[in-house]
């Protein structure tokens, strides 16, 4: 990845000089509690929503996917990607529109196939890139994973037609593990007390929706485990407060759509 900080946030001095030497030190900035407080907020939103169904969690989703490609571009160090930001958006407005135009049981059908169509135009639209062989390859890897993330997402919209109760638990569990995560600075010791935290949590409002205890504290471990790995990946690489902000506080939620889904198939 590229150095995506900001040069407003750079030291005084020779700028890439200070970079490289802060680089040699690690390549890891947690996001911070800032950011885990607005995932808390927004895995809030999805918690409140989610028993009303999919059209009312809709809008929380739709935050997010939004979040999630303006995220990922910047964590990339692409920046201004106005044209691939939006083309992965709508990617995931496409697969929120077909899955609420199809039975539950075509869910992930549906999310292939817009998945399929959009990497066909992610592919043609980067045919018309006059940059050089590098830059073009790095165009089209960003625009494809941001595009397939933001399709991920409305994996909660998904879940919540097979279990409202799943996808809150999920949602729960993320919200504890990012704040843990956010207070805790020690590096081995936070993710682990993370994880513990988010598959209490999970157990925890299982019993309060009347779910068997285990179910819930396999639905927050699982949920825990994609918020902390999507946690690392938006710390990597000494990212701007831009990212922080952005796929520091969407990548946790969305990286769990993939395990709630299933879970919420398998568990309930």
């Amino acid at each position: 990845m590229s150095d995506t900080t900001d040069p407003a946030t750079r030291p005084s001095g020779d700028p890439r000089a200070a970079s490289t030497s802060h680089r040699a030190a690690s390549p890891i900035i947690p996001p911070g509690i800032q950011p885990a407080l607005l995932t808390a907020v927004l895995a809030a939103l999805f918690a409140v929503t989610a028993p009303h169904g999919q059209w009312a969690l809709l809008g929380p989703v739709v935050v997010l996917q939004a979040v999630t490609a303006a995220g990922w571009f910047r964590l990339n160090g692409m920046w201004p990607a106005r044209q691939g930001i939006l083309l992965a958006f709508a990617a995931g407005l496409a697969a929120d529109v077909a899955l609420l135009s199809t039975s539950r049981e075509h869910g992930i059908t549906a999310m292939v196939g817009t998945l399929g169509v959009w990497f066909l135009l992610v592919v043609l639209l980067q045919l018309r890139h006059r940059g050089g062989g590098d830059e073009r390859l790095d165009a089209l890897t960003a625009t494809a994973a941001s595009t397939l993330l933001t399709v991920v997402a409305a994996g909660h919209l998904a879940a919540v037609e097979f279990s409202s109760t799943a996808v809150v638990v999920a949602a729960t569990a993320v919200a504890v593990a990012a704040v843990a995560r956010g207070l805790v600075t020690a590096a081995f010791v936070a993710p682990v007390l993370a994880f513990a935290l988010a598959t209490a949590a999970g157990a925890g409002a299982a019993q309060l929706a009347d779910l068997e205890l285990w179910k819930g504290a396999a639905l927050g471990a699982a949920a825990g485990a994609c918020a902390l790995a999507g946690l690392r990946v938006a710390s990597y690489d000494f990212p701007s407060r831009f990212v922080h902000f952005t796929a520091g506080v969407a990548l946790p939620l969305t990286a769990a759509a993939p395990a709630v889904y299933p879970l919420a198939r398998v568990l309930l």
